[in-house]
């Protein structure tokens, strides 16, 4: 690769979907828009819960006979299940992707010339490009999740549990991971219904301090009260789950934000379209 910065995400598994129902089939149940989906292109997606809750979220790439889906390796199995239950007799076949590739995160400059796909990453150009191809050298994983914290982006496993978070909660409809003028898909009820009200109590913040922040799943509290729970973290930088209206009120009344000892601060990510509560 040429000068930039890349890393090969060992945690993600490439799917192949193909089959004369496939592109009917995920439009059908996934959260993003799939029939103008243009070959060499992605969208980043979800599969939800009949109730609106994120089950798998992943990026899907249109290929000359079909898809790929990115996915967190651990899911793939059960992802690949979902998918043969909802396909019925649909001519839909799901299967791991060619053995030898790779997929890798490239930011900070371009990759130039490789085999493989190369595209835009569709969360936030800022993140870089995903590129799917033959192995190479794996880079540092490392620095690619401290970038994408830097950036504020959520990514299921590491910021939240799957099958219990809303798409919002978790900044899918801040970066295209839903497609509210698409038809009905699996969950789309409670997510339509959620962005109708605009009164989201739940989203992930970025949250700094002066020490390394504690492990995920850790507690948070603001002025006393639950707010949420720790996401990742990279150093002093991380993302949290947390209750707009508490941390506001924590901070307009200068009262303590905490995770176990540790102080915190709370911001929201700068490519977000929304604020805090307002009384």
């Amino acid at each position: 690769m040429s000068k930039c910065d890349y890393a090969r995400l060992h945690d993600r598994a490439l799917l192949q979907i193909t089959g004369n129902d496939a592109e009917k089939l995920l439009q059908g149940i996934v959260t993003c828009e799939v029939e103008s989906l243009e070959t060499g292109a992605a969208h980043f997606g979800a599969l939800l819960t009949p109730q609106g809750k994120v089950l798998f979220d992943f990026f899907l790439i249109r290929t000359a006979d079909g898809f790929l889906i990115d996915i967190d390796a651990s899911l793939a199995e059960d992802f690949t299940k979902r998918l043969n239950f909802y396909k019925l007799r649909a001519d839909v076949t799901i299967e791991n992707a060619d053995g030898d590739m790779g997929v890798y995160a490239v930011w900070n400059g371009e990759p130039g010339n490789v085999d493989g796909i190369e595209l835009v990453d569709p969360r936030l150009s800022a993140m870089g490009s995903r590129l799917y191809g033959p192995h190479s050298p794996d880079g540092n994983e490392s620095d690619y999740n401290a970038h994408r914290i830097e950036l504020g982006i959520p990514e299921g496993g590491k910021d939240f549990e799957y099958g219990k978070v809303f798409p919002h909660e978790v900044l899918m409809d801040q970066f295209g991971g839903i497609d509210f003028a698409k038809g009905c898909y699996v969950g789309q009820e409670v997510v339509s219904r959620m962005q109708h009200r605009g009164k989201i109590r739940t989203r992930t913040l970025a949250i700094g301090a002066e020490e390394n922040l504690p492990a995920f799943g850790t507690e948070i509290r603001a002025a006393g009260k639950p707010a949420g729970s720790m996401g990742s973290s990279s150093g002093h930088a991380g993302l949290a789950l947390l209750r707009l209206d508490r941390v506001k009120t924590a901070m307009d009344d200068g009262e303590e934000i905490i995770a176990g000892d540790t102080k915190l601060t709370a911001t929201i990510p700068d490519f977000a379209s929304f604020g805090w509560p307002q009384e």
